[in-house]
């Protein structure tokens, strides 16, 4: 896979769904577009398995060769260049139409975007581009009750750089005062931290106990 596409899809996940009106054809080993290249004699076929793992090349029309000075760095001429210009354009759409924020890894992570579909019908919205960090809100206020985020051990005071992923709950500011320790409960990350409960989702909390402050946070997040 060239860097273009680990650059273009990197933390994105396929909607399968989505392929067949992009122009893709389901095949019997995944999907298959294919699209002529305007002002050349060059195709780009782009491959998706099932499995979500996606090729692309570009061919010459007639003798299926593939052509690949596109991708040489430092390449230069009006040819190359709207071959370029071509390819990415179809991918970085194909990753805007197709695709979705794929941040989130942690099994508790997971279960916890499973509980809020399940429970409040909400899913979670990445309102910044390349931002690892994502809300759930209100449908009939819009206000948040939920933050997800993927950060280091060390942006939340601890000791190393390793990747976690947290979520951020509103809580009752006494509550709070009384429940950070800074181990296990910390104050409000990127938030208020006099009503806003960060918790790491490693399991080192019950799934249970989360599932209730979600529901607080919920009820919380209606008040004005």
């Amino acid at each position: 896979m060239s860097n273009l596409i680990n650059s273009i899809f990197k933390n994105k996940k396929v909607n399968l769904s989505k392929l067949e009106p992009f122009g893709f054809v389901l095949t019997e080993t995944g999907y298959v577009f294919n699209q002529n290249l305007k002002d050349c004699e060059l195709k780009l076929i782009i491959w998706i398995s099932m499995s979500g793992e996606l090729s692309a090349k570009v061919l010459d029309d007639y003798s299926e060769e593939p052509y690949t000075l596109h991708l040489t760095e430092g390449a230069a001429g009006s040819f190359v260049g709207n071959v370029k210009s071509q390819y990415e354009e179809i991918l970085l759409s194909l990753a805007e139409q197709c695709y979705e924020p794929d941040v989130f890894h942690m099994s508790q992570a997971l279960e916890v975007i499973e509980h809020v579909h399940n429970t409040y019908g909400d899913e979670l919205e990445f309102l910044w581009k390349k931002s690892k960090s994502a809300v759930w809100r209100r449908k009939d206020n819009n206000k948040w009750y939920g933050v997800m985020l993927s950060i280091t051990k060390r942006q939340l005071g601890l000791d190393g750089d390793d990747l976690i992923e947290i979520i951020d709950l509103r809580i009752q500011p006494e509550e709070l005062e009384s429940l950070a320790d800074h181990q296990y409960y910390f104050p409000g990350y990127h938030m208020n931290k006099k009503h806003w409960l960060t918790i790491i989702l490693d399991d080192s909390i019950n799934l249970d106990e989360i599932k209730q402050r979600i529901a607080v946070s919920y009820q919380l997040a209606s008040l004005k």
